[in-house]
């Protein structure tokens, strides 16, 4: 446990359910429209159903070594951790449920009303017992457990109608009815007044439940639902490297379903002798045991939310915000190749993006794609786009990361498609999974080679590109092409990079480049000069890092995190983090986007990467970023902070406790939504312009220094400077024009 009330580490695990929490809240804030606030509990449901998979399944596997690993920040076991995340859960869980009893109030408000089957009329008795006999009855797949028939399999998150039975030959015995996918999971009907009815279809299958079994033997019953270990590994399948990597992930996907179980729920109440016979054949410990009163399934709650969106009105939805299309006429290979490009999704749609890949593979002086693949859409039109170019006849090569948790068949299936249409794939590291967004596009013009570099925060995924913040940063300087193209070769080659003078390359010039970023602002603290630093990422427990923190905040350092997630450091705790101060933005989009800002002005040095600032990013995964040397981009990086650390509609700040209070604004100001204002910031990101003039002939490369960064950023400083008075009067107007500002 965490040894002194000073300490600045947090545990991990209970760091993700603060955040949950964070989540959870806006289901019941009425300043959120209806059917998002419905959306936002099942968004809290399904991150709960991760969490059990992911996390509490790796630390039960932990307890059960006998060399049990310590926490890295708080140095708590696996069982202590454990112990310490289930209160906390039963203590969310209570939650969920009064905020669900509180939608259910505002749905009937506006017209929507659940089914109560307890007390159905005789009208509606008839109806929905019509309904079962017809839809649902024939398909049902009951069975019985006693002596003679074995407890059967149960599904990772299915849910189960179980029946306590009694007869006069056999005794007490138990059944079990499967209600799986194949059932519509919520059933809407329209009412003579216009009031929409929804029902959930195993609350139906409960309630006619007797039908199945002789309703005279029945004694007690419930719905449940199970939650399976999904935390697999593929070491012991890569000991074979005669095998195809595919080959090994089907078959741990196929482990997957069968992993030991470690959680039960229970709607809507948990009869003990239930539990207790359902424990004793899951081996669940009754501290996993959950009774809920709202649905038990996160599906449900998201079709509800649908069709409250659709039927609703507009009231019963965020507003329609779509992401901004570039002119017809835009195009982003050509204005690639005039100046650097910065694209932020989802305020700007990531078609250009699609049909640069497209341009390039149909352009005759591309001699080669390469790209690396983590999450991609079932449908992807950014895999298609490669499929196209190496049917042209380019060289593609794709290192596609099967070990993207939950999308690991979908990357299989790609990856096949991507073999058969000719393209080169690999499979990245045995020790280190490849999470970096990065894409090299290779021209051979006048016989010498040019590179049009994209690296990224986000995945290439147009789906996500809509619900994700990410950036997307495109040059085509020919020092960072020649980067790229060496991180491709050592991933082919099964090499880590330790050389990168612009770009980030985890795990060996990752960490190592930021450490020295921080270094700097603390001396510049120690001599007395201004020293500052903005982090934005999603997560952060690395030790290492943390402990930096700690120390620039001791020296001076004003150091604002933006941290989404896991946050495994306080913010304020006197003499040691007390210049710290962190903020969680959780609103409309899911922020995902990592940059990491040191100083200001011109001497500002700026970042975005692909990696969080977890051990595992740092120190166990291929992660590509690069410093971001335009100082019209770096200044609009900058802008998005400043943006972000003004935000009074989806912060939510730390305490010196480690709890966050929401961000209110000060009186007679105006809310800030960062979120929706940054339509208004990006509203001319695609706009073109003239051709970039010739650069000089560069000096010989030399080996990454502090000294060459430094230079690099001097060369730009007069520009930054001649145009900082404009953009400030640019930002100001956007910014009046935002919130009404200025108007009579």
């Amino acid at each position: 446990m965490e040894k002194t009330s000073d300490s600045i580490f947090i545990n991990r695990e209970l760091s993700w359910l603060d955040f949950d929490s964070r989540v959870l809240a806006l289901a019941k804030e009425k300043s959120v429209p209806l059917a998002e606030r419905i959306k936002f509990a099942a968004i809290f449901s399904s991150n709960m159903d991760e969490f059990f998979m992911v996390r509490v399944g790796s630390l039960y596997d932990q307890t059960l070594l006998k060399n049990n690993k310590l926490d890295i920040v708080t140095h708590m076991t696996a069982s202590e951790q454990i112990a310490a995340i289930t209160p906390r859960v039963a203590e969310l869980q209570a939650k969920c449920d009064k905020y669900y009893q509180h939608l259910l109030t505002a749905l009937q408000e506006n017209h929507f009303r659940k089914v109560d089957f307890d007390h159905l009329d005789k009208h509606q008795e008839h109806y929905w017992k019509a309904y079962y006999e017809q839809e649902i009855f024939p398909i049902l797949s009951p069975q019985i457990v006693d002596q003679r028939h074995p407890f059967p399999f149960l599904r990772n998150k299915e849910i189960y109608f179980a029946v306590q039975l009694n007869s006069k030959n056999d005794g007490v015995y138990y059944g079990i009815i499967p209600i799986s996918n194949q059932f519509e999971r919520v059933l809407f009907t329209k009412e003579e007044d216009g009031t929409t009815s929804f029902a959930f279809v195993e609350e139906l299958i409960a309630h006619f439940a007797g039908r199945v079994f002789n309703k005279s033997t029945v004694q007690k019953s419930c719905l449940f639902r199970v939650t399976r270990n999904a935390d697999i590994t593929v070491d012991e399948g890569m000991m074979d490297h005669d095998i195809d990597f595919r080959d090994v992930m089907s078959e741990l996907l196929k482990k997957r379903r069968k992993l030991a179980a470690v959680r039960l729920q229970f709607w809507p109440e948990a009869p003990q002798d239930i539990v207790k016979f359902l424990r004793e054949k899951l081996v669940v410990p009754a501290d996993r045991c959950y009774a809920q009163t709202s649905p038990l399934d996160p599906g449900g709650l998201f079709r509800l939310a649908s069709r409250v969106s659709a039927e609703g009105g507009p009231a019963m939805s965020y507003p329609p915000a779509r992401p901004i299309q570039a002119p017809p006429d835009y195009d982003l290979y050509t204005e690639a190749h005039k100046h650097d490009v910065l694209l932020s999704y989802p305020y700007q749609s990531i078609r250009p993006f699609i049909r640069m890949l497209m341009r390039a593979g149909s352009d005759p002086d591309v001699v080669s794609i390469k790209m690396t693949l983590y999450r991609m859409a079932s449908d992807s039109q950014i895999v298609q786009a490669l499929i196209n170019a190496a049917e042209n006849g380019k060289e593609v090569v794709a290192m596609v990361e099967l070990r993207a948790r939950f999308d690991e068949q979908n990357n299989i299936d790609w990856s096949k498609q991507l073999e058969e249409a000719g393209c080169t794939v690999f499979y990245g590291f045995d020790d280190y999974k490849v999470h970096s967004k990065l894409t090299l596009i290779t021209s051979k013009v006048n016989g010498k080679y040019q590179y049009l570099t994209q690296i990224g925060t986000g995945n290439y995924n147009e789906k996500t590109s809509e619900l994700y913040t990410d950036l997307s940063f495109i040059t085509t300087r020919q020092e960072i092409g020649e980067e790229a193209s060496a991180v491709f070769n050592n991933m082919a080659l099964q090499r880590l990079t330790s050389e990168a003078d612009t770009m980030l390359v985890a795990p060996l010039r990752f960490k190592s480049v930021l450490l020295e970023q921080m270094d700097h602002q603390i001396e510049l603290a120690r001599r007395g000069q201004r020293a500052s630093m903005i982090l934005k990422n999603n997560s952060i427990n690395d030790p290492q890092i943390i402990n930096k923190i700690s120390e620039a905040s001791c020296a001076g350092v004003r150091v604002d995190m933006i941290v989404r997630g896991i946050c495994c450091i306080k913010a304020g705790v006197p003499g040691k983090t007390e210049n710290v101060h962190i903020r969680s933005l959780v609103g409309r989009y899911l922020e995902h986007s990592r940059i990491y800002c040191f100083g200001e002005g011109e001497d500002m040095k700026i970042y975005i990467a692909s990696g969080d600032f977890l051990t595992r990013n740092t120190e166990r995964r291929v992660e590509v970023g690069v410093r971001v040397d335009d100082p019209e981009i770096a200044r609009k990086l900058r802008g998005i902070l400043d943006l972000q650390l003004r935000d009074t509609v989806n912060a939510r700040e730390m305490q010196p406790d480690g709890t966050y209070t929401r961000v209110k604004p000060v009186d007679g100001q105006p809310p800030v939504d960062s979120q929706m204002a940054m339509y208004g910031y990006f509203q001319h990101g695609f706009e073109t312009s003239p051709a970039k003039p010739v650069r000089k002939p560069e000096a010989p490369r030399v080996k990454a220094t502090a000294v060459k960064r430094v230079a690099s950023q001097d060369h730009s400083s007069l520009r930054v400077r001649q145009q900082t008075a404009a953009d400030s009067v640019r930002f100001r107007g956007l910014w009046d024009s935002l919130f009404g500002r200025g108007k009579k």
